[in-house]
Order: structure tokens, then sequence, then C-alpha cells
């Protein structure tokens, strides 16, 4: 009986995706995703047949790729990141009647960054989308609001699009009424992806015009704080 696999492909390097995500892509006989990710596979996608689409094809993408399995073909439908952050196994899970489901998790943006950025997540922490395309700004506002109030560090997906210029300033004016302004910010492009930048910054200090949808930003706590080149954000065992 075929199967189809909802997988997060992490940033979208080979060294970088789950032996699981590798392995059910393998044996896969359809390939479904944006057009960009299915790029990132390279040699994985040969003699596989593909679907891909451009942004805001996610819910024409997962119904070619249920309609798939009813036609007997293992079917896998990728993400960046993992698959059920910001990916498509909600739309999946929705839409799938009669057909056997297999989420495969992968390696979401914010992780990938934090490691770069040394360990700006060490506790409590909140994933916050710019992107209205799906969330009303009001709704957005009042998420980043609690927040910064209850001094999450703040992973920012989605920072910012030619559509969406003001957005990112508008977040951190928001936070600021709750967090100094040398609070630590990491900001990575292209994390875990060839051309990889990586900036260390402080809440008062962002270079917006820098900053584009390729980017995840990172936002210490109360405690975080820039030890060289790292960001550290204590977890709150007693070190001398």
């Amino acid at each position: 009986m075929a199967k189809l696999y909802v997988v997060g492909i992490g940033p979208g390097s080979r060294e970088h995706m789950t032996y699981k995500a590798v392995e059910v892509i393998k044996k896969s006989d359809v390939i479904v995703g944006y057009t960009p990710y299915i790029e990132y596979l390279g040699d994985l996608v040969e003699g596989k047949e593909l679907f891909s689409t451009g942004m805001k094809g996610e819910i024409e993408r997962c119904k070619v790729a249920i309609e798939k399995v009813k036609e007997g073909k293992n079917t896998v439908i990728v993400s960046t990141g993992d698959s059920g952050l910001y990916g498509m196994a909600g739309p999946i899970l929705e839409l799938a009647e009669d057909i056997e489901v297999e989420i495969i998790p992968g390696v979401t943006a914010a992780f990938s960054a934090a490691a770069e950025l040394g360990s700006p997540i060490m506790h409590d922490y909140a994933s916050i989308s710019l992107s209205d395309l799906l969330t009303p700004w009001e709704v957005i506002e009042n998420r980043l609001e609690k927040a910064a109030e209850a001094d999450f560090v703040i992973s920012i997906y989605n920072p910012k699009s030619k559509g969406r210029k003001e957005h990112l300033e508008k977040a951190v004016n928001i936070i600021l009424n709750y967090r100094k302004i040398d609070t630590p910010v990491g900001i990575v492009k292209n994390s875990g992806r060839k051309g990889t930048e990586i900036t260390i910054t402080t809440l008062g200090s962002i270079d917006y015009d820098r900053v584009d949808m390729l980017c995840v930003l990172i936002i210490g706590n109360s405690n975080s704080y820039i030890k060289g080149d790292k960001i550290i954000t204590p977890r709150g065992y007693n070190i001398k």
C-alpha cells in the first residue's frame, strides 16, 4: 500500500537532513514541493516523478501529493526546516482521507541558526512568523507583545519581504517596550546552506537593510549575553 511522507529537509543541505528523511526520499516514486526546495535535494531527485509550484501553491501541492498516493505511488512532500512548523504537515493531515501519512521531522531554521550563533535558545522560547499572508497582523502584534512581556527568547521567521518592509521594525519596537536596547540579536541568512551570513548585534542596532526573507532572527531574553562571537542564554545552572 502506498504511503505519503511529509518530510522536513532541514535547511536544505544534505548534511543537515536526517537519515530517515534521506531514506524515504530515496525509496519514493514521487517528490512534491516548492520549486527551490526540490532543487535543494540535488541528485536525490534522480529517477523520480516531480511536481513543483511557486509561492502560494501549498494547497495545490498537498492535493497532488494525496492523489499520487491514491494512484499507488509512494510520495514525499517536502518542507524546509521541520514539516510541522510553518510546513506541510498541517494541511496534509487536514486534507488527507483514507491514506497512510507519516511525518518525518527536520531541523528547523531557528535551531540551525542557533547552532551557528552559539547557544541563544537554551531556555523557554517563542517562534513567531512576521508573514501576515495567513495570519492577521494584529494577531502577530499581540503574540509579539505577550512573548516579549513573558521574557521568552524570540525567534523571528519571515522577517521582511518586498511587500512587508516595515514589519520587522514594528516588531522590534514592540519588543523594545520590554527589553533593553543592548539585548543580543543574532541574524543568520541562509542558515545551514551555501552563502551563510552570521551577524551578531543588539536590539537597538539592527541593520534592517541587510535583512530579507532568507534570514532568521533570534532575540535574546533579559539574561542573554554576547561572549566573543557567540550569543549565550544561560540555562540557569550555577556556573562560576
